[in-house]
């Protein structure tokens, strides 16, 4: 059931950080019930199989026109009996909706309320535009990566998107409800992107200012600078990874290299790093990576093979630990964390549109009459 079984939680359907926040609640338990407009997703007409729309896992879907008064007040009427409310919009699209927090926690005050936008509810930038690298720049996290004298690596969208944003949302949509159920009372979760992924800057921007860390990005121990921290290709035009950084492993790295170590032993000599980054380029060119991981195998150097999207879920450590499921249509992530007694499943698959309008206004206490009613006016769809 998940730790989180006995929670419901309406999702005001978004897209990104959103749905990812409300698919490890759903993940983990949580009864998340996906509100989605009646004309369906941004994706919606791109999806050649439904089942790959995977951050709306373990989800029910009810279809609500929220431009409908009537619309809204069938939202309103389930948030009465939910846990909490998830929403992505811009500043002030909800109040304007008429699903604002003051109005929701009229009708249910100990309702927890999670908003998920880029740059925050207030602040100048509150009104803007963006998207994920937009709030990564904003961050200093942007600046912090990529090689000396290149301009700033794009790490995808996972920094502000799913890691500041969505992780986030839920850790404090998690948070709100564990002191709601000492206290009676719901509050505004105020999920911002810009602040999530400032926080994932901590220990650097602490590192900075103790003058460990340089602002000169790719000349610091993890960001490409060292010759022990870093990716390197192989014969077959692959890479792999070493991250020998504390001493014990950066000697067992030198000892597995044999005579070519010769050149690596002052590690700590930032002055020499170019110099020896080069002649560990040249050596890790000599072998496959399928030879390194055999060279490497049982090592304690900090090694790792960097696998792609296909190669990823069929590695052997993965397949024990059952990091991927698979059902021979779809592969994806199993829910994370795990937990001894109570774990998280991937109970059901994306719901269509409207799939389970009909089934959830039943379970809310909406007879037949006003089922029906709603329906036919065009406030909710039943796929």
């Amino acid at each position: 059931m998940g730790p989180l079984a006995g929670l419901t939680i309406i999702e005001i359907a978004g897209i990104g950080p959103g749905p990812f926040g409300a698919m490890l609640l759903a993940d983990m338990g949580a009864n998340v019930i996906r509100v989605e407009r009646p004309t369906g997703g941004l994706f919606a007409d791109q999806q050649t199989n439904p089942k790959l729309d995977v951050l709306n896992r373990n989800k029910r879907c009810i279809g609500v026109n929220l431009k409908d008064p009537a619309g809204v007040d069938t939202v309103l009427k389930l948030l009465e009996q939910a846990d909490g409310l998830l929403e992505g919009n811009r500043p002030g699209v909800m109040e304007r909706l008429g699903l604002g927090p003051d109005v929701c926690l009229e009708r249910n005050p100990k309702l927890v309320y999670g908003r998920m936008t880029g740059w925050g509810q207030e602040g100048s930038f509150a009104n803007e535009v963006g998207h994920d690298l937009n709030y990564t720049a904003l961050s200093g996290a942007l600046h912090a990566m990529g090689r000396a004298g290149e301009k700033p690596a794009i790490p995808l969208n996972l920094v502000s998107d799913f890691g500041g944003g969505g992780l986030m949302l839920a850790f404090g949509m998690v948070c709100a409800l564990l002191e709601a159920k000492t206290s009676g009372k719901g509050q505004v979760v105020d999920a911002a992107m810009i602040d999530g992924a400032a926080t994932l800057m901590a220990s650097s921007f602490a590192a900075f200012q103790v003058g460990f860390w340089s602002d000169e990005r790719g000349t610091n121990i993890l960001d490409s600078g060292s010759h022990f921290y870093e990716v390197y290709e192989t014969a077959d035009n692959k890479y792999v990874t070493i991250a020998s950084v504390e001493p014990q492993f950066y000697a067992a790295l030198l000892e597995k290299l044999g005579e070519d170590a010769g050149p690596f032993q002052n590690q700590w000599d930032m002055a020499g790093w170019p110099a020896m980054k080069v002649k560990m380029e040249e050596i890790f060119k000599r072998k496959t990576r399928d030879e390194w991981n055999a060279f490497f195998d049982g090592a304690d150097i900090c090694y790792a093979p960097v696998l792609s999207m296909s190669e990823v879920r069929h590695h052997p450590h993965h397949q024990a630990r059952g990091t991927f499921v698979d059902d021979g249509d779809v592969w994806q992530p199993a829910p994370a964390p795990r937990f001894s007694r109570t774990p998280g499943e991937i109970q059901r698959d994306p719901a269509n549109l409207g799939e389970h309008s009909t089934e959830i206004l039943q379970e809310f206490g909406f007879d037949d009459a006003e089922i029906s009613a709603v329906i036919a006016a065009g406030a909710v769809k039943q796929a």
